[in-house]
């Protein structure tokens, strides 16, 4: 059987819908078994039961701290044998605790070419530096904030009279790309955390390649 994944979310859910649409494809080696929220407001519970996802709420405000929000959240993540987490703009930082005991088991995805613009506002600071390629990466999470092993990144090229409206778009676009790529090599067990790197079997760069790895 493919490893059950969980997707945690805390708003649209873009990205759970690109995981979950890719995951119906019979030859994918995963299966997108709960989406999680951490906001009862949240648009992509709605869009996740309507994709016939399984998915629950638990809010912050409900638990006195952290660790004890992170010890309800890891006992229902095992009490439906997932196998995986996919953060996907989940906006709480997960404490060390929960992440030693999923090490090497979350993946994120994050808008910008790590390590460059780390946190929030990423296409905003982007502009402010005139920068000429922005992107997208996914990546193992670790304690330190988008910090962790990068599995893969895309890049688009920054228009003269790009908003952070339509950058935003651009690397979106991006993201629903790279995140079913990344998450079918971690499930795979072709992409795996050893040592504090990403290790991937059969990866081969490719010049001038605007996705790295390519497969």
């Amino acid at each position: 059987m493919p490893p059950r994944v969980a997707v945690l979310i805390s708003g649209r859910g873009s990205n759970m819908s690109a995981l979950i649409a890719a995951s119906r494809f019979e030859q994918y080696p995963a299966t997108i078994s709960l989406v999680i929220s951490n906001r009862l407001e949240a648009p992509g519970v709605a869009l996740a039961q309507e994709a016939g996802v399984k998915s629950a709420v638990i809010v912050g405000r409900s638990f006195p701290d952290r660790l004890s929000y992170d010890k309800a959240l890891d006992e229902t993540l095992r009490s439906a044998n997932i196998s995986i987490i996919c953060l996907a703009g989940f906006m709480r930082i997960l404490t060390p605790w929960f992440v030693g005991r999923w090490l090497g088991k979350i993946i994120n995805i994050h808008p910008s070419i790590l390590p460059a613009y780390k946190g929030l506002n990423t296409h905003e600071r982007a502009l402010q530096d005139c920068v000429r390629i922005h992107g997208c990466s996914t990546h193992f999470v670790t304690p330190e904030l988008d910090a962790g092993p990068i599995i893969m990144q895309a890049a688009v090229a920054v228009a003269p009279d790009d908003t952070i409206e339509t950058l935003a778009a651009r690397v979106l676009e991006r993201e629903h790309a790279i995140y079913p790529l990344s998450l079918s090599l971690v499930a795979s067990g072709a992409a795996m955390l050893k040592e504090g790197k990403c290790v991937i079997r059969g990866a081969k760069p490719r010049e001038g390649s605007l996705i790295a790895p390519a497969f």
